[in-house]
């Protein structure tokens, strides 16, 4: 058992290996930021000009230096935008965090609530069929289900908006930009909510099934606890520690649980920053992105593991019970 000194230098030692994977992945993809920039144009660059430019944008000096730079708090300059890294991280994610931290909190109680009355009435119609149509909805991609939601609410029926955050150039009051804000994260939030909360019945569901046969429930009710009480307040806490489980793991990987959903709807986050960065080969800005992602998640696991202390006293962290 490791020693919270022990449990500190694993995470210390982790993260450094994501910092260098960080700085040497991006690296291995194919082209570079000349060649994007001009391969659709029909702007032809001589070799003096070419070797100038990508002579003016190579300002790798190694990874020490990249790590003097991070220990500084900087992050590079992206190519393409020719802002600071930082500036365009912290600019997209605000609204990752509205679409994923909506998604998953939504997709958690729902799948809570339903899966443990469906648990609790287990054997009926009404369980079977939900347990089926979950089970076929989980095998639905999120591709598949964002085209839909967008041909039909946003082309077909014109009832929401078919991409960005935000409508822009219009000056809006605070409520008008907070509905416009909500109308333009209706067709992402739908998407990811109907991928991610069968998952969540499912194993709320499974998690309440193996606990109804158990004593402690008999006590429960022979005590004249309302049904209610019996259920939520003894029986479901046991599904607490998975849903938790599963909420954090899905939530630190934020970046590429929302790239495909964030393209389709060119909503503006770290998603379709990172996609838009790849396909410019902006070396600094994908950098930047796989590094924050990387450290949210290894800083999630962290969170998770005090979860787990807790909300079950018998495991033991950093060598001890907690």
């Amino acid at each position: 058992m490791l020693t919270w000194r022990g449990h500190l230098l694993a995470y210390l030692l982790t993260a450094l290996v994501m910092v260098y994977l960080s700085y040497r992945l991006p690296g291995w993809l194919p082209g570079d930021f000349v060649t994007a920039m001009y391969a659709d144009s029909h702007v032809v660059l001589g070799a003096e000009q070419e070797a100038a430019l990508r002579e003016r944008l190579q300002v790798d000096g190694g990874f020490g230096s990249y790590l003097l730079a991070l220990a500084r708090l900087d992050w590079g300059t992206s190519h393409a935008f020719r802002v600071p890294v930082s500036d365009l991280i912290l600019n997209a994610l605000p609204w990752t965090l509205l679409l994923m931290g909506g998604a998953h909190l939504l997709a958690t109680m729902l799948g809570f609530v339903a899966g443990v009355e469906a648990a609790w009435r287990r054997g009926g119609r009404i369980e079977r069929t939900s347990v089926g149509g979950m089970t076929v909805l989980q095998g639905v991609p999120e591709i598949g289900t964002g085209v839909l939601l967008l041909m039909v609410f946003a082309y077909h029926l014109g009832w929401l908006p078919a991409g960005g955050g935000a409508t822009l150039y219009v000056d809006h009051g605070f409520a008008e930009r907070a509905l416009d804000v909500l109308r333009h994260l209706a067709l992402p939030l739908a998407t990811l909510l109907l991928a991610w909360f069968p998952g969540n019945f499912l194993l709320a569901r499974a998690s309440m099934v193996l606990v109804l046969g158990q004593s402690f429930l008999d006590t429960a009710r022979a005590k004249g606890l309302p049904p209610i009480r019996v259920r939520y307040a003894h029986a479901a806490r046991n599904v607490l520690l998975p849903m938790a489980t599963r909420f954090g793991l899905r939530f630190a990987f934020m970046v590429t649980g929302a790239l495909v959903v964030e393209t389709i709807f060119s909503y503006p986050g770290l998603g379709t920053l990172l996609f838009n960065a790849i396909g410019a080969r902006d070396l600094p800005l994908i950098q930047g992105i796989v590094l924050f992602s990387s450290l949210a998640v290894l800083g999630i696991n962290l969170v998770l593991e005090s979860v787990y202390a807790r909300l079950d006293p018998r495991v033991r962290v950093y060598g001890r019970a907690l």
